[in-house]
């Protein structure tokens, strides 16, 4: 393929990533709200269905106009070899729905909900003992594999070499590199230190948190967790479900489990601080609890109980920690008033309320656009 037909391809696929970058700001708060696009995440990247996008296509003449290919014929007339006549049947002259799904790597689309959500980079709080390891080319040197051999440098050396001895002519100035003129380059591997987050999920599941709360719940972390895992190199995340109980799952089991019994918050957030205390040090851990409810609580001493565990162990770790408070035919949806009533100016603590799958969009842009 010759260089200018690849540098065209090239460009037609530019712009066709920014037609789907532009289809997909446009949609943005559909995509946000659609449960399905979770289940087609891979391990880089998801799978975006866009069916506004035009794609090259067979468009039928009109109908009853006859012709065979290039030639003449009637309707009706065989096309085959056995001499079979067709049925003649109509061809419709409107386009059909195309749905083409388009792969958008995940750091694309936090690119993306960044930009339209205008959410700030976050700022990292703890520091970080996650070291990777970079090459780096440091110097020069005279020996080395033939990949990394410098043209500049034995180019120089050659020409330096010639001039000393008088082999240099500048009315033919052909530089002829020797074995000893060659030079490479050398490199190092250095520990990076990288920063690390950890995401506290905790989530109600009694018997007034249903299927459609639930649901709502995860699309949002599903967001959540695509922005600040482009914000931090190295991203764990930990599940918590409660009723009068607390307890860790896993991921699965955190969106699928469903309990009949009473709400006591205290129970998550003292199994939250636990964790904290037992695994992610603040001084070394980025650490964000997300708590969703409906807004019931075992009564007025077991809110004190929980404010107590905020402004003693999860705050003073945390660099936010954030309420979602997701309405439910049975919720009551006190809790989101008491915490806004104890901690209204409190930057580090954020509220939001989600009333539907619409709320969804909102209720990110409070959680991540102060930047912590």
């Amino acid at each position: 393929m010759t260089p200018m037909r690849m540098h065209k391809i090239e460009g037609d696929h530019g712009r066709f990533r920014e037609i789907v970058r532009g289809r997909i700001r446009k949609e943005l708060r559909k995509f946000l709200t659609h449960g399905e696009l979770i289940s087609r995440k891979g391990k880089d990247s998801v799978s975006i269905p866009l069916p506004q996008i035009e794609i090259p296509r067979f468009k039928f003449g009109q109908k009853q106009t006859g012709g065979v290919g290039q030639g003449q014929g009637d309707i009706g007339d065989a096309l085959g070899e056995d001499g079979e006549q067709g049925a003649g049947s109509e061809a419709g002259d409107k386009p059909g729905d195309h749905v083409l799904e388009v792969e958008v790597s995940l750091k694309e689309l936090a690119e993306i909900l960044g930009e339209e959500l205008e959410l700030p980079n976050i700022q990292p709080k703890g520091k970080n003992v996650v070291q990777t390891e970079k090459s780096r080319y440091v110097g020069i040197r005279r020996i080395g594999p033939e990949s990394l051999r410098h043209f500049k440098r034995t180019y120089k050396a050659a020409l330096l070499r010639q001039i000393a001895s008088g082999e240099y002519d500048p009315a033919n100035p052909i530089i002829i590199p020797e074995r000893d003129d060659r030079r490479y380059r050398s490199w190092e591997v250095r520990p990076i230190p990288e920063n690390s987050a950890v995401l506290i999920y905790m989530m109600d599941v009694s018997g007034s948190m249903g299927e459609e709360q639930k649901e709502i719940v995860r699309i949002e972390a599903f967001w959540l967790d695509t922005w600040l895992r482009s914000q931090y190199k190295n991203i764990q995340s930990v599940f918590i479900v409660h009723d009068a109980e607390a307890k860790e799952v896993d991921e699965h089991t955190f969106y699928h489990l469903r309990e009949s019994g009473g709400t006591k918050i205290s129970s998550a957030y003292h199994l939250c601080s636990k964790i904290i205390r037992e695994r992610y040090n603040p001084l070394e851990w980025n650490i964000y609890p997300f708590h969703f409810s409906d807004g019931d609580n075992w009564g007025a001493d077991d809110t004190s109980h929980c404010f107590r565990l905020l402004d003693e162990q999860i705050l003073p770790a945390s660099n936010v920690f954030c309420y979602g408070q997701v309405r439910s035919a049975y919720g009551s949806g006190k809790f989101k008033e008491d915490l806004d009533q104890r901690y209204g100016d409190n930057d580090q603590v954020i509220t939001s309320d989600i009333p539907n799958v619409d709320g969804i969009m909102d209720s990110i842009r409070e959680f991540l656009g102060k930047g912590k």
